[in-house]
């Protein structure tokens, strides 16, 4: 009998002893483990990927595709969670991961590996939303908070081993190890999750709606794709089939609404957003992720093409910021968890992560990485005192049945900003570096041609090689294509600012969410239930072996007596 057959098999609530708790979030740790060291491996290894499957000029298309992906599944899982159980989405979530990064790894084309790594967006936005859902399902939010100490040191793990993975495979083997990675730390996770994650699955009541999901969808598709042609030089806001993605999105975005409104159960329920404070704490998020991934996406590029270092030193000159994400965010929550305020924390955060940002704006090829490596601490101190608290104030503010389809759609449109930052942003990059590249290898003697050949399959290897005089050129151009962005980042830590001053403060619930829907119970009482189970099955253990005795006094026994 599996662990899921048996849990079904029992009668009463699940008994949310400590001992449980702590089993069940080692199940969520091997999972997010999976997720968040195959983004510091990819980020490493980003620059020598599109360079050897010549794809530079498109590279924003990897981060993007990811994002969509993941955009796309967020709400899905958060509804189908509260509906169904989240144990066999999550098991779902880890093998399609998995299978997904065998595909990137044996990916001979550019657009096919984009592909692949869409596929993987598929699952890793399940182990994003299932992890935080399934932790407010077991943890009262006004305990959530001394929690994030396990889960930092997950994120510190793959800070620190990400890079150094990352960067060794890329120096030393082929950058397709970034993702052979993947398959046993995925097929570890499953066992694990199979194993310790008991939780009770569910059927659905109402109907579900498959209308909404592919609206949804459809609306999310044609926002990334609008502000991604837009972007593009090739394609540009004039482009008609720019405006068709436009059109495209006001017709799937009012049709949703109107789907929605008469929907039994709606993916996203639209009563979230007559929530004055979920309707604030979304808002930051979408904001904040705006600026945040833009600025993540292409740090690592800018550290290996313009500052020279290698795949493994760009990783590691991004531990600072983790530290400072990690350190904050352990330090925001245990500070929740005693005084049940949170309000202070965002503001904070927004303040900092904007003096980051405008420091950034100085970045140059002479730029010191020591001095780089103190603006991302102060960019990671500020995002962590503001992401794990945004997702607990929207997990605070609906009722426990909702807890999965908040926890998704708060996500969603931070994931949507970011997926717009990317898109936008990175097009910006992108654009402006071709051109600079491309008017250098012209003006050294190259056709358009080759020009273009070039600029497409540069990567950090190539770059070494040119002449000294086009590759300084070549260096300056990515720290003038980049470091102008951060300004246009600015505007939305200020609108984030402004949001972290609205949010209310209300008291922190100090039920869990399958207590609170009557699938569980914990504290005292669960320990309680929990030792009378067990006495009860050594007793009945001791029964059974008294009665074999009985009937055949030959049979010895060392039951305790």
């Amino acid at each position: 009998m599996t662990t899921a057959n048996a849990l079904k098999s029992t009668s009463g609530p699940l008994l949310l002893t400590k001992r449980r708790i702590w089993i069940i979030f080692g199940a969520l740790i091997a999972g997010m483990l999976l997720s968040s060291l195959d983004q510091t491996i990819v980020s490493t290894a980003m620059p020598t990927i599109v360079g050897q499957l010549g794809g530079v000029e498109n590279q924003a298309w990897i981060t993007t595709a990811y994002l969509l992906a993941t955009t796309i599944v967020m709400p899905i899982y958060g509804k189908f969670g509260d509906v169904l159980g989240r144990r066999n989405l999550f098991l779902i979530a880890i093998a399609l991961f998995t299978l997904a990064s065998v595909g990137c790894a044996f990916s001979t084309d550019f657009w096919m590996f984009v592909v692949f790594r869409s596929l993987q967006g598929l699952g890793g936005g399940g182990l994003m939303i299932l992890s935080q859902a399934i932790i407010a399902d077991i943890v009262p939010a006004s305990e959530r908070g001394k929690y994030l100490g396990p889960l930092g040191g997950i994120f510190g793990l793959a800070a620190v081993g990400g890079p150094l993975l990352g960067g060794f495979f890329v120096d030393h083997l082929t950058w397709q190890w970034a993702f052979y990675i993947n398959i046993p730390v995925g097929i570890i996770a499953f066992i694990i999750t199979w194993f310790a994650l008991t939780l009770p699955s569910k059927r659905a009541t109402l109907r579900i709606d498959i209308a909404g999901v592919l609206l949804l969808s459809a609306a999310t598709t044609c926002l990334i794709f609008f502000t991604e042609f837009g972007g593009n030089s090739r394609h540009g806001w004039g482009a008609v089939e720019t405006w068709m993605f436009g059109v495209g999105l006001l017709l799937a975005g009012t049709a949703f609404v109107l789907v929605e409104s008469r929907a039994e159960d709606p993916i996203i329920p639209l009563s979230f957003f007559r929530n004055s404070v979920f309707v604030t704490a979304t808002a930051i998020g979408f904001v904040l992720g705006i600026a945040m991934f833009a600025a993540l996406a292409f740090v690592p590029t800018f550290l290996q093409m313009a500052s020279g270092a290698s795949a493994a030193a760009s990783g590691l000159l991004l531990l600072p910021m983790m530290v400072g994400l990690i350190g904050m965010s352990i330090i925001s929550g245990v500070a929740i968890t005693r005084t049940g305020k949170y309000k202070v924390f965002p503001i904070a955060g927004t303040l900092i992560t904007g003096v980051a940002m405008f420091c950034m704006t100085t970045l140059s090829v002479s730029t010191p990485i020591w001095l780089i490596c103190v603006f991302l601490f102060i960019f990671g101190a500020g995002l962590g005192l503001i992401m794990q608290v945004v997702v607990l104030v929207v997990q605070n503010s609906v009722p426990a049945s909702q807890v999965g389809t908040a926890t998704s759609t708060n996500n969603y449109f931070r994931e949507v900003g970011s997926a717009l930052g990317v898109a936008v942003f990175g097009a910006l990059f992108t654009s402006r570096l071709s051109e600079q590249l491309t008017g250098i290898f012209t003006g050294s003697g190259a056709s358009a041609a080759q020009a273009a050949q070039s600029t497409a399959s540069l990567d950090p290897a190539a770059l070494n090689q040119l002449p000294p005089a086009i590759h300084d050129q070549v260096v300056t151009a990515y720290a003038d294509s980049l470091a102008p962005v951060f300004w246009y980042l600015i505007p939305f830590i200020a609108i984030a600012f402004v949001l972290s001053l609205l949010l209310k403060q209300i008291p922190l619930s100090d039920v869990a969410g399958m207590v609170a829907r009557g699938e569980a119970v914990s504290g005292a009482e669960a320990e309680d239930l929990e030792a009378a189970r067990v006495a009860g099955l050594v007793e009945a253990k001791r029964d059974a072996q008294h009665a074999v005795t009985k009937a055949d006094p030959a049979v010895k026994t060392d039951a305790p007596q």
